[in-house]
């Protein structure tokens, strides 16, 4: 995460989680309310589509890890280096660990969603665990730097303790639709935010470099991040607007007949997944 690159890497990350749970969940939430539409998105389908994403998790997770280690200039899997008697690039190996956090969040979504028999819980729990801990490695990995520095990663700490408290609070209210947007609303404002800290600390092309002592840039910055969170709940806004509208569109064009059919196959299904 040393450069550019090492930033807009993670801020991907998490605007492509955040932009799709922002589809995701207004669309899972919808159709229980309208189940004569969404007759086809069973719990099977939803299922899957956990799955998937745990897969693109793990995936996610895997290529950060890979390129913090084997980068140019990586520890390469060197913990500590002889020659020098020194620990060798821990600023990697705290990057590795935050991503091999969300890897085992990836792989226990995989595995909750693949075998019945354990809890469903588990997956809220582990994502909680991971977010929590990128909080906690952040906090303890910008100690000595310069002002403005800190300062972007301090407000980073914001929106990552915040998802880590409401993915915890998930786990004993699973399929709340208010903590589901909260949690998507700071994914999206996470992912953002770690391409802003590229464009301040590593600016591309060239760029002049800000002033990291300047009182007025921490005074900007903490109303950029502001203006990052507004761009973040009107992205949610608009999604869940679309999302509505192709929902009670498709509502309009299902005739009585074939509503009433509908509703007895809802019926019958859930009959079975509660079996």
């Amino acid at each position: 995460m040393g450069n550019f690159k090492g930033h807009a890497l993670p801020g991907s990350f998490f605007l492509l989680f955040g932009i799709w749970w922002s589809v995701k969940y207004p669309m899972r939430y919808l159709c229980k309310k309208n189940k004569n539409v969404c007759y086809v998105a069973s719990m099977s389908v939803h299922r899957r589509i956990d799955i998937i994403e745990g897969i693109v998790k793990a995936i996610f997770a895997l290529i950060g890890m890979l390129s913090e280690q084997f980068i140019t200039g990586g520890p390469g899997l060197q913990l500590y280096n002889n020659e020098e008697n020194d620990w060798n690039h821990l600023s990697n190996w705290q990057h590795s660990t935050m991503y091999f956090f969300y890897g085992l969040s990836g792989m226990v979504d995989i595995i909750v969603h693949t075998i019945p028999a354990i809890p469903m819980a588990l997956d809220r729990l582990m994502l909680a665990i991971a977010v929590f801990a990128e909080g906690f490695l952040f906090y303890y990995h910008v100690h000595g730097r310069e002002m403005l520095d800190v300062h972007v990663h301090t407000l980073l700490l914001v929106a990552v303790f915040g998802g880590s408290i409401s993915i915890f609070l998930e786990v004993f209210l699973r399929g709340n639709i208010v903590l589901e947007l909260f949690r998507t609303s700071l994914c999206i404002l996470q992912g953002s935010w770690f391409w802003q800290i590229g464009f301040i600390l590593y600016p591309p092309n060239g760029r002049s470099q800000w002033e990291l002592d300047s009182h007025d840039n921490m005074m900007f910055v903490t109303m950029c991040y502001c203006w990052h969170y507004m761009v973040a709940l009107l992205i949610m806004a608009i999604s869940y607007a679309i999302v509505s509208w192709v929902i009670h569109t498709k509502l309009k064009r299902i005739d009585p007949l074939e509503m009433g059919l509908l509703k007895s196959s809802d019926q019958a299904q859930e009959t079975e997944e509660e079996m």
